[in-house]
Formats: C-alpha cells, structure tokens, sequence
C-alpha cells in the first residue's frame, strides 16, 4: 500500500494538492531545482510498483528485486539512479528470535521511492522527524536515504543489545554450580546472531563508499552523515563477531562441566559400589559353611563379622569423602 507521497523543497514540504498516487503530478510540481519526491510503499502489490515504475522510470530489475525482496543488503548503480536494499531487524526477546524485513530504495536525482517490506523499521515517524529538520532534508533525496539508513542501523545496534543481555545470561547459566542443559538455548542465539550477521555484515561496504564520497550526488558536506552511520555499523559488526565467539566459547564451556559431572558422578557411584562391596565379600566368605572355618564356631563371630562390615565400610566412606567422591 501507499503510505506517503510529498514534495519537498529547500527542506520543507511543498502542498501541491493531488492524491498521494498521482505520481506524475507530484513529480511535475517538483520543478524547481534540488526538489525531490518521496513516495513511501509498504507491502506494495506488483499493480502499485508498476505504476510507481512507470512514473519514474524505474530498472526492471530493481523493481523485480523491490517486489520479491529476501535480497542481501546491497547497492547497485543504473542509469542515472541508484537501488538501495537493506535488511531491517528486530527482537522477539521470549523466542530469543531475530526477526528480518526488507528496506528497497530507488534513489534518482528528483525522487526517492522506499519499498517497504515486514514490521521492522516503520518509516513514517522518521519522515516526520525530517520533516522538522529542514537543514538536513535541504541535502535532498539523500537526506532521505541517510535518515532511513540511520534508523535501521539503530534497531541493528537495539538488536545486538538484547542478543548482549541473552549471551550473557547463558553465560552465567553455563559457568553456574547449578546442573543446566543450555545447549539448545546457544544453538538458537548462534543461529541469531547468523541472521544478524546476514543484515550487518554485507551493509558495511556500502556505507563506506557514502562516507567516502564514492557515490555520485553525495556532496562533501553530506558524507560525515554517512561516516558516523558507517561507524555504527562498523560498531555493530564487531558486537556480533565478539556474540558469536562467546557462544562458542559458552558451548565448550557446557561440554567441559557435562564431562567433569560424568566424571563426578562416576565416581559417586565407584565409591557406592565399594561401600557395598566390602560388607558382600564379608558376608559372602562367612556364608559359605564349611566344616573346618575359623571362628565359625566362635560364639561372637556373628558380632565380629557385622562390626568388620560396619568397619571397614565407615573407614570407606571417610576416605571418599576426604577425596571428594562422596
């Protein structure tokens, strides 16, 4: 569907008095210059996109990669436009799950159209906060593609601080004198963190080629906008690789103390097989009956031989416990 549509002129918006899809019209009321339109789809069916293409001239193929969307996070150049894709994320903390939608942007010299697709990263709140920047929406259709950059880069950077407090919760579950099973739980958070890195990792680069002025309509006076959005990423990126190394060292960690509890638990269970051994040796050479025995006549062996068993047994189980098996 059609979220928004509007005309912005020297950092403001324009009424121009046409319906939100009269593409055309809104695109000729854009005639003066360093005017733009920004058009904002959310879902949009392939009707929508097509007539939002036809209006602005749009690649095929970047209208095909808008309306399948599942793209890797990229930027490829056409003719006079550029297509901007970015993976939005966010947290659904009781499923430790990390959810992903889609951001497509078609960026020309007069408009920008973003394709949104899933929950993450509305854009409707940050186009009102631009809208009461006039300063930075003055940069034209990249001021755009900055203020929707930054706000996915800070649900990546919301994201990871959530993972942050999840990891060290199994953390502490794993190193606790507790018996825990975590397994499960780091298999679900590494699986995370990989979908994470999917949207982080491949945005790097492009954000790097706007700090550095790389891309053609980004000005000098607009690249540290970009710089200090690649550096967050840049930050995020390394939060996620520093996760995703204490999970591993976390899973090591859980097959370390199950083998030391095999261990302690084996040995509980030696020292519980000796202190029932001994008295059945005991018992086992008094029961046999034969004739000639000593102290099989004895009028205290029966005496003689539980205190034996009781005996030996107690001196047992004070040397387990000195030893730590018991």
């Amino acid at each position: 569907m059609i979220v928004d549509s509007a005309v912005y002129r020297k950092g403001a918006r324009v009424h121009v008095g046409c319906a939100v899809h009269d593409y055309a019209e809104l695109r000729a009321a854009a005639c003066e210059p360093h005017d733009f339109v920004w058009v904002g789809l959310a879902d949009p069916t392939q009707d929508e996109l097509d007539e939002v293409a036809k209006a602005f001239g749009l690649h095929p193929l970047a209208v095909e990669d808008a309306l399948n969307a599942h793209q890797r996070p990229k930027v490829d150049r056409y003719e006079g436009s550029l297509f901007i894709t970015l993976r939005t994320v966010w947290y659904i903390d009781e499923q430790d799950a990390v959810e992903t939608g889609e951001i497509n942007m078609f960026v020309g010299p007069d408009y920008v159209v973003t394709v949104r697709h899933g929950e993450g990263s509305e854009l409707h709140t940050r186009r009102v906060d631009l809208e009461s920047d006039a300063k930075t929406l003055g940069h034209g259709p990249f001021a755009v593609v900055y203020a929707v950059c930054d706000r996915v880069v800070d649900d990546y950077e919301a994201v990871a601080t959530s993972l942050t407090e999840d990891v060290d919760e199994v953390e502490s579950s794993v190193f606790s004198p507790d018996r825990t099973n975590d397994s499960v739980r780091i298999y679900a958070l590494k699986r995370e963190i990989a979908e994470m890195r999917r949207a982080v990792l491949p945005l790097k680069e492009p954000m790097r080629q706007f700090a550095d002025g790389r891309v053609d309509g980004i000005g000098e006076d607009a690249r540290p906008f970009f710089a200090d959005v690649y550096d967050h990423v840049a930050r995020t990126a390394e939060v996620i690789d520093g996760l995703d190394n204490l999970l591993t060292a976390a899973f090591q960690g859980h097959l370390a103390r199950i083998s030391v509890q095999q261990n302690e638990d084996m040995r509980k269970i030696s020292a519980g097989v000796a202190l029932v051994a001994v008295p059945t040796l005991i018992a086992g050479v008094y029961g046999m009956n034969f004739d000639h025995m000593p102290e099989l006549r004895w009028q205290f062996g029966y005496a003689f031989a539980l205190g034996l068993m009781v005996a030996i047994a107690a001196a047992l189980w004070v040397f387990f416990k000195k030893s730590g098996w018991l």
